[in-house]
């Protein structure tokens, strides 16, 4: 008999724990099964927490919402608790349960920006842009070092056509994580908004706009090529927009913005 110990790292509630499995695979005739030529027995040391934590990786979210219930019943002044049950029944679409939790955890604890952060993203699902932003905006008096919260206050203001706005929190948002609009989830604890934009012709434009601002030529492109597969209508402005003046000196850029070569058909 072989007995193995399978190590994995947990994070929850901002701590990192060392979860550790027994796994004793025997290979003995007498415990072997007809199916299968080992046994595998797992022995999970984990808190209530992490268990639920788990289910959220696994995308299990129901049983998730009832861990986070429990452990939230059992600890009705945890903030964390009450923000992460909002998490799981906010990903489950249950929107107003959602958004009790997040606020009785703001309530809490008024210096929670992930939880504030989540409040702004059930307004900006129900297109209350407004509301999202001055959520956002709290968030960010509380915390002026995330990234998402910048994200999320763009997309918010995009949402309002405040355009300048949310170009400028795209920016400050690339300010403090550069890779930002390359990765697929929030922060710990911190729901990123659906990035679904109805304009998204404009919408890549402002992003292609804000790369050029850093000088990432190669964002630029991609974003810039975007707004043109969309069909963006104005997007020979780059050509003047001092924002672009450094890349268009670039065959790609100048590529992108020729315009289209109307050929014509001569019939015999």
């Amino acid at each position: 008999m072989r007995q193995f110990l399978l190590s994995f790292a947990l994070t929850s509630a901002g701590q990192t724990f060392d979860t550790r499995y027994d796994v004793v695979a025997a290979d003995t005739p007498a415990m072997q099964s007809p199916s299968d030529s080992s046994v595998i027995v797992v022995r999970p040391e984990l808190t209530t927490e992490q268990l639920a934590d788990l289910y959220m990786v696994r995308k299990d979210y129901r049983d998730a919402a009832e861990t986070y219930k429990q452990l939230s019943d059992q600890n009705p002044r945890n903030p964390v608790y009450l923000n992460k049950l909002g998490i799981a029944l906010h990903q489950q679409e249950a929107l107003s349960l959602a958004l009790k939790y997040y606020q009785r955890a703001t309530k809490l604890d008024p210096t929670y920006a992930d939880a504030q952060n989540n409040i702004g993203t059930i307004w900006y699902q129900r297109k209350k842009y407004g509301k999202a932003i001055k959520s956002y905006q709290k968030a960010l008096n509380i915390r002026k070092d995330m990234a998402v919260l910048y994200s999320n206050l763009g997309y918010a203001y995009f949402g309002d056509k405040k355009f300048e706005q949310s170009m400028a929190s795209f920016r400050q948002a690339l300010v403090i994580d550069p890779q930002f609009f390359e990765h697929h989830g929030g922060r710990n604890g911190s729901v990123l908004q659906d990035r679904t934009v109805t304009d998204r012709g404009r919408f890549y434009f402002l992003l292609a706009k804000s790369f050029a601002q850093f000088g990432n030529l190669e964002r630029c492109i991609i974003y810039l090529r975007k707004a043109k597969d969309e069909g963006f209508t104005e997007l020979a402005t780059a050509k003047t927009d001092p924002a672009f003046a450094a890349m268009l000196k670039d065959p790609e850029i100048q590529e992108i913005l020729a315009p289209k070569q109307v050929t014509s058909v001569q019939v015999q």
